[in-house]
């Protein structure tokens, strides 16, 4: 393949009468071959076309043949790339190869102890059938384009894609009951449930351990920013701090010149030099950020150089802190819009969730009881004092309540607070944290650690007060110096615990702890409470930021 065009036209035409008077006046411009970008090849060869007034115009249409391209005298052939610098394919990384050879492995494994455990046969024709059954599972897998890059390594598009699948298969399963009768009767009561679980699950631990990879600085893109130098600056402080997702901020390409570096990323020109940048960097994705003057005429020559080099051109949009669920891609007159719905605090939902904080309280309670007797028991023997504190907290819509809590401070902690406000570690807002706070008691140290002084709020739960997922409940003084914005935390109920809970609880910034619990506000979802619930017993075990 050549790099830009088999032969440049302005090279192959010979000269009109026209074109010699120009280039004898002066005024015309002829390119050398080596510097023809190509789309500058492209306009003179059309521009060729336009000039050879003394040969006659092609009479028919210029259509694609397997030996060549029939054109117009003088118009070069283009291929994909030809649209700006060409970039020579990436080859795929092995990890992606082996990760999607290890869940292609992993799916032919689950889909065939599922057939064996379902099947009725038996001897050769048994074997036969567990074959079968795998490797048809396998392929409406691949049908259904859970195996493609851009589904497998992220978002919620391969779960979807693979529940998809696992239904085709339950109701193919279910016209071979029709057709064969109760011999296939296992593939649809055992072998197709059980594979479409034991996938997901599989496929679950998997993503579980490419993340974890990730997050050690492997298995992940190359990805060179492209915009305003700020915008550029925010997205790669956000990227650093999720090593998990995979995105490794490498280089950058800011629209003026300014520093040399961005957040440690080295520049390497302006967006319109990014071709160029990619090799340098050898990045595998190029993002653009939300603020950048590349016009959509750049964008779209850009996405065309980019065309069969295998490197992805993703676009932040100008939105913070809103979920997927809540968007909708459309294309209106060719343009394509992105659809912001509004965040949901009533409805049927909410009355589920409710119904949802109830049952996982109770259920708490009953299994919990014998822990929560042990610590109340510990608390009262070794500091005088109540067992239970109970403190005025902010609910919905700034309603107060009282809070409940096993007491794992001193009676006189409060008195104490203004003598240790100085070495406040929370830096920078209302919450006062200390890892070594002398107010707390041996005892409380313990149970802080694992937030077994939190398990009493399971009442405040039942009293509709607070709910198992939800903000941090904050206290009337912070309310007071809440920001405008900030007081969007009071459109939900508080939680026992949240998206601050499992991202680092006290170890994090105010802005931080504000920025998730405003993320959860606008975002929430019974699939995120469920998600919370799971990564909080992670997190309380790992017991970080507890104290």
């Amino acid at each position: 393949m050549s790099d830009v065009v088999d032969r440049p036209a302005y090279e192959a035409s010979e000269p009109t009468p026209r074109r010699r008077a120009r280039e004898q006046s002066g005024d015309a411009k002829v390119p050398t071959q080596g510097s023809a970008t190509g789309l500058e090849a492209s306009v003179y060869a059309l521009a060729a076309v336009v000039d050879r007034g003394d040969r006659p115009a092609p009479t028919g249409p210029m259509r694609a043949r397997s030996a060549g391209v029939d054109r117009a005298p003088g118009v070069a052939r283009l291929r994909r790339g030809d649209y700006g610098a060409p970039l020579r394919p990436l080859r795929t990384p092995l990890w992606r190869r082996g990760f999607t050879a290890a869940l292609v492995g992993l799916d032919l494994g689950v889909a065939a102890g599922a057939a064996l455990a379902g099947s009725g046969t038996a001897g050769t024709t048994r074997w036969l059938v567990v074959a079968g059954f795998a490797l048809t599972f396998v392929a409406v897998l691949a049908l259904g384009r859970v195996y493609e890059n851009r589904f497998v390594e992220h978002g919620g598009q391969e779960f979807r894609r693979l529940a998809t699948a696992v239904v085709v298969v339950l109701a193919a399963s279910g016209v071979l009951v029709a057709l064969v009768g109760d011999q296939a009767r296992g593939l649809v009561l055992v072998a197709s449930p059980a594979a479409g679980l034991g996938c997901l699950t599989g496929h679950l631990l998997a993503r579980q351990v490419l993340t974890s990879a990730r997050s050690r600085g492997r298995c992940g893109h190359r990805v060179l920013l492209i915009g305003l130098e700020r915008s550029v600056a925010e997205l790669a402080r956000t990227l650093i701090a999720a090593p998990g997702a995979g995105m490794n901020p490498v280089a950058a390409c800011i629209n003026r010149s300014g520093p040399a570096a961005v957040e440690g990323l080295p520049v390497l020109g302006t967006p319109a030099e990014a071709v160029a940048a990619i090799t340098a960097s050898r990045a595998d994705t190029v993002l653009l950020t939300a603020w950048s003057d590349v016009s959509e005429k750049d964008l779209r020559r850009l996405a065309w150089a980019l065309e069969g080099s295998r490197v992805q051109l993703v676009v932040a949009p100008r939105l913070a802190e809103v979920a997927v669920p809540r968007l909708d891609l459309r294309t209106i007159a060719g343009q394509a819009l992105l659809m912001v719905h509004e965040p949901e605090f009533t409805g049927v939902r909410r009355v589920v969730k409710g119904g949802l904080d109830y049952l996982l309280a109770l259920t708490a309670l009953v299994l919990l009881g014998p822990v929560m007797l042990a610590v109340a028991v510990a608390v009262k023997a070794t500091s005088p004092g109540p067992v239970l504190f109970r403190q005025e907290r902010v609910g919905r819509r700034g309603t107060t309540f009282r809070m409940t809590k096993f007491r794992s401070m001193y009676v006189d902690a409060e008195q104490r607070l203004a003598d240790l406000a100085e070495r406040n570690e929370h830096g920078g807002g209302p919450l006062f944290k200390m890892k070594d706070d002398p107010r707390v008691t041996p005892v409380g140290g313990f149970i802080r650690r694992f937030s077994l002084d939190e398990l009493p709020q399971l009442f405040d739960v039942l009293t509709r007060s607070m709910s198992v997922v939800g903000p941090r409940p904050p206290l009337p003084r912070e309310v007071a110096t809440y920001e405008k914005d900030v007081h969007r935390r009071l459109l939900v109920k508080p939680g026992i615990t949240g998206l601050w809970q499992v991202s680092g609880r006290s170890d994090l910034s105010w802005e931080e702890s504000v920025r998730l619990d405003l993320s959860y506000v606008e975002n929430w979802s019974l699939g995120l409470d469920l998600s919370i619930i799971a990564r909080t017993v992670a997190a309380v075990l790992a017991s970080r930021g507890a104290y």
